[in-house]
């Protein structure tokens, strides 16, 4: 090697030491994730995360039902029918287990966001349920109930599933976004025979979406005849104003080499796939999240949307009651975080699918009951 003058030796080996550690953080990320899956590894995952949920692997004991507690539901946006599907099932859990739930709904803005968390600590509530907003961004007011020693549980509020080990939300309950993203990734490999050309569309105001997108970016860019076209970054809380538009953008500038799309959430689909059927492109979709109806009902009819790896969103809500009947019993939440299942027309008639939703067939409400002694 030649020598390096004095002035820049600094520079050079400042620039190697960061070259060093920005690679092995990258590789801390994810220590036993190899840099590449096959072919052959990707049908094997996507075959198993398509199979029937009948088989419960979530807890089985836990502390009896507390009763009679009120609790405040902050709501990210109902209009999101992932938000939506949960509040439903809590509110069928909070009924058995005698709990008056106010539902705070924060319209998918920040000052709806702040607005719903002064209302939930004015309540003095027993207990706060957060859905869909993301926690580290709202840190700062969730602590004010910390201190007052009101427990908090949370779906969908950041990108590492199950028990959080700091910040103020003690559990987030969802499947892992890193896994969901990767399943629906490789299903759009698999089905494309490593050909797609893909667009990701994501929210960039939330951390589990932008960690999802780029979960997926890197299974498409790892495919050597597959092309990442593009990543869009479109609010969810705007996708019905900006996403025909910006569909008609994509098409145009990409024509026939899009192929397939991946999103973070179903919604986004509701308003591309009427731009499909004008120009009559036949772009296929996989979503990495919720399983909407409108979502089943496209797979169900094969009709541009051919897959989302739904959320259970139904038990989900269930978890939420159980994890925050824990702490109110001065328990630890359970941890448990279910493994993704990927809706497909193959599929769709069971756990739910005939009822336009994943809710699995796996007998969680007695079990939960029993948990509960209700």
């Amino acid at each position: 090697m030649g020598k390096i003058a004095p002035n820049n030796l600094l520079i050079y080996v400042l620039t190697v030491f960061f070259l060093i550690i920005n690679g092995n953080a990258s590789a801390a990320d994810r220590p036993n994730e190899k840099k590449s899956t096959t072919l052959t590894e990707m049908q094997q995952i996507v075959a198993k995360a398509s199979e029937r949920a009948s088989n419960w692997d979530g807890p089985t004991t836990g502390p009896i039902g507390v009763h009679g507690m009120r609790v405040a539901v902050v709501c990210e946006d109902l209009r999101n029918g992932g938000v939506l599907g949960v509040a439903k099932g809590l509110g069928e859990a909070s009924d058995v287990l005698g709990w008056e739930i106010k539902i705070l709904d924060a319209r998918g803005s920040i000052s709806g966001r702040n607005s719903a968390l002064e209302t939930a600590l004015a309540m003095k509530p027993d207990g706060v349920i957060l859905l869909g907003s993301d926690a580290h961004s709202l840190e700062s007011r969730l602590v004010k109930f910390k201190k007052e020693g009101i427990p908090v549980v949370g779906w969908h509020v950041g990108p590492n599933a199950g028990k959080l080990a700091s910040g103020s939300v003690a559990m987030n309950v969802s499947t892992d976004p890193y896994q969901v993203a990767r399943v629906t990734a490789m299903k759009a490999v698999v089905e494309s025979h490593a050909k797609a050309g893909v667009i990701i569309f994501t929210d960039s105001n939330f951390a589990i979406a932008m960690s999802k997108a780029n979960a997926m970016a890197k299974i498409i860019q790892e495919c050597p005849t597959c092309t990442l076209l593009e990543i869009r970054r479109v609010p969810i809380s705007q996708s019905a104003q900006q996403m025909p538009k910006i569909t008609r953008e994509l098409l145009k500038r990409y024509g026939s080499r899009w192929t397939h799309s991946l999103a973070i959430n179903d919604i986004y689909f509701d308003y591309a796939s009427p731009e499909f059927t004008k120009t009559g492109r036949d772009i296929r979709l996989f979503s990495a999240g919720d399983g909407s109806p409108a979502a089943f009902m496209r797979i169900q009819a094969k009709m541009f949307q051919y897959g989302t790896v739904a959320e259970p969103l139904n038990l989900q809500g269930w978890q939420l009651a159980d994890e925050l009947n824990r702490l109110l019993s001065h328990q630890s939440v359970s941890g448990y975080v279910m493994n993704p299942h990927l809706v497909t027309p193959e599929n769709i008639a069971y756990d739910g699918g005939k009822r336009m939703e994943f809710d699995p067939d796996n007998g969680y409400r007695k079990i939960y009951r029993r948990i509960w002694k209700r």
